[in-house]
């Protein structure tokens, strides 16, 4: 049987794309450096992409023990509308190094719950059906393509 050790690291942005935070969550005690940049230790879970209830949007989630240290980021996170990559990596056996990345996505920190022993951040993905929040491009035939002519278009 082979054992695979994997880590996901967090790297959590403000609205002007500078880092505020960056964890890895399988090293206790250890800085693990992904992309030349170190990576402390933080305990959390990372629940990955699922659509939500409508169906118009993807949704992730981190779990973190209910303390003040997570709590405090978690309210800063979600009241700043701030933006989480989560990448997922294999470790090397040998040294626990980056092997191989094996996921990168980007989340936006939507909201926070939380009980006596967890804090749950909700991840949505950038553009939520919902709220509209899409970014302000014109669609033009050099960016997308043909475009139709007429408003008049129909799924045959």
């Amino acid at each position: 049987m082979t054992v695979v050790a994997l880590t996901t690291f967090i790297t959590v942005l403000d609205a002007r794309g500078t880092v505020q935070h960056r964890y890895q969550n399988s090293q206790q005690g250890q800085i693990i450096t992904l992309d030349g940049a170190d990576h402390p230790f933080l305990p959390f879970l990372y629940a990955g992409a699922a659509k939500n209830r409508t169906g118009d949007n993807l949704e992730a989630e981190l779990v973190m023990a209910c303390n003040q240290l997570a709590m405090s980021y978690a309210v800063e996170a979600v009241r700043n509308k701030w933006t989480v990559q989560v990448t997922q990596c294999s470790m090397n056996p040998k040294d626990f190094s980056v092997g191989r990345k094996l996921t990168r996505e980007v989340w936006l920190a939507a909201g926070l719950s939380y009980d006596p022993e967890r804090v749950n951040v909700l991840l949505s993905s950038g553009i939520d059906a919902v709220g509209a929040n899409a970014p302000t491009k014109t669609l033009t035939t050099q960016l997308v393509g043909a475009l139709p002519l007429t408003g008049a278009i129909s799924n045959r």
